[in-house]
């Protein structure tokens, strides 16, 4: 349910060695481990059946499986909770559960059991473009990613490299903080353009 006045705070996470609880072993709970994966968070799944993909990653011990029904005390100790079953039910009562227990959760498709929802990202390198309706359209949230990756394309990759080794380099030589920052912003739009810097 799309609510008219609501306005979400854009936010990147450091997941790193955080706990994911994610209920659903099917082809979206697949998508939603394999971003995931990415953050460095450990990752537990509850469900009584997984697909392939989510076997090899347990398999390989990148993620832990709970082979039965979802139980509250599932997310206990979870900082983020993901609901991807094709259940209703379930994922009403993972939401229920989840916003008692004050765990940041979100139920895959459902915007009125969520209290996060997730962008259409794309990255380039360290560069991270996240786009977001709001919840009202993901598919229209996904088109504006698609153009935005024609216009970044892979070579910004190289261009944020330098421009990092530029920022490490002004902060250790230019002691002044305003001439510091005019010296960063002057080359960093000089990087962007394409100029090689000395």
């Amino acid at each position: 349910r799309y609510m008219k006045n609501k306005v979400y705070y854009p936010v990147f996470l450091d997941l790193t060695g955080k706990i994911c609880v994610i209920v659903g072993g099917g082809l979206v709970a697949e998508r939603k481990c394999r971003s995931l994966i990415k953050t460095g968070t450990l990752i537990t799944v509850i469900a009584p059946e997984i697909t392939k993909g989510l076997r090899t990653y347990k398999d390989k011990g990148v993620i832990r499986h709970i082979g039965r029904a979802y139980r509250k005390d599932d997310i206990a100790s979870a900082n983020i909770v993901i609901s991807a079953t094709g259940s209703r039910e379930t994922n009403e009562r993972v939401a229920r559960d989840a916003q008692s227990l004050h765990k940041l959760v979100n139920v895959v498709d459902t915007l009125d059991l969520c209290n996060f929802i997730v962008p259409s990202v794309f990255r380039r390198g360290m560069l991270s473009i996240a786009v977001s309706t709001g919840g009202v359209s993901p598919a229209f949230a996904k088109e504006i990613r698609k153009e935005l990756e024609d216009i970044y394309g892979p070579e910004l990759e190289g261009k944020l490299k330098a421009i990092g080794k530029m920022r490490d380099r002004a902060k250790k030589e230019i002691t002044g903080k305003k001439e510091r920052e005019r010296f960063i912003k002057k080359k960093t739009l000089a990087i962007k353009k394409g100029v090689i810097l000395k």
